[in-house]
């Protein structure tokens, strides 16, 4: 195992699994442009080998959100152009083409919701609280809560949510696709999220790629339009190397052994 770290993230790398860590307990790991930043330089360079994320939080909670002890006033422009900066950010994230799977616990408020529904597998133990509050605090969401949020509730919750402060306890993520698993303790939602970090890094690299790449656009697109771009992603897929092999080893009722 190799590790990296600053002061807001830090990083482990176990084989073809790399674990980063949000490391600021002490402020309930609130979403910072440091914090950000990390992030950022990690999914446009990751290291050679990675086939899957695990994003964590340290201490009790994922992320209660916006630090707002680092809320500077910016005019409108800058606030346009900051929260650009970050959707850019959580498509890198999400588009990057590694599997990202998330390990909530405590708040996933704001922020920290955003940061985890950009990620592609959502692991919650009992813990696990989601909130918008952004309405009851006079804004309004600008790290892509409306786009990738709402299209996990639909716009008449996430309305909802966001003028009440409603919380969601991870049962309820789960019923409304906020998460994906969940789990009896912090242990076993560890012990889940090691387990399909290994299943998914055992898959070809070429179909998880298309998999992240693809289905969240075609989800964009006319319906002729995404049949059209299947068949694409079926033929870059289905003439690979990788599908010759996952074909043989099916026959040859072994597990495949995807370069």
């Amino acid at each position: 195992m190799t590790n990296g770290a600053n002061d807001v993230l830090n990083v482990a790398i176990n084989g073809s699994i790399a674990r980063l860590t949000i490391t600021r307990p002490e402020k309930r790991n609130a979403v910072s442009d440091t914090l950000m930043a990390a992030l950022e330089a990690f999914f446009a360079n990751p290291p050679e080998g990675v086939r899957v994320v695990i994003l964590a939080g340290e201490g009790g909670h994922f992320s209660a959100g916006l630090d707002l002890a680092e809320h500077v006033a910016r005019n409108a422009a800058e606030t346009m152009r900051h929260s650009r900066n970050w959707h850019r950010i959580m498509d890198m994230i999400q588009f990057g083409g590694l599997p990202v799977i998330s390990l909530l616990k405590g708040a996933v408020i704001g922020g920290g919701l955003e940061l985890a529904s950009a990620t592609h597998i959502r692991i919650a133990d009992e813990t696990t609280f989601f909130q918008l509050p952004e309405g009851r605090r006079g804004i309004f969401v600008g790290g892509g809560a409306s786009v990738r949020v709402g299209r996990i509730l639909g716009a008449d919750r996430m309305i909802e949510m966001m003028l009440t402060g409603r919380k969601y306890n991870a049962e309820d993520g789960l019923r409304l696709g906020l998460t994906h698993y969940v789990c009896d303790s912090p242990d076993e939602a560890e012990a889940k999220a090691i387990e399909l970090a290994n299943t998914v890094a055992e898959n070809a690299q070429l179909s998880n790629y298309v998999m992240i790449q693809a289905l969240s656009r075609i989800e964009d697109m006319a319906k002729t339009d995404g049949l059209f771009t299947e068949s694409l992603c079926a033929a870059l897929t289905q003439t690979s190397e990788d599908a010759q092999e996952g074909l043989k080893a099916f026959l040859e009722k072994r597990p495949p052994n995807f370069k």
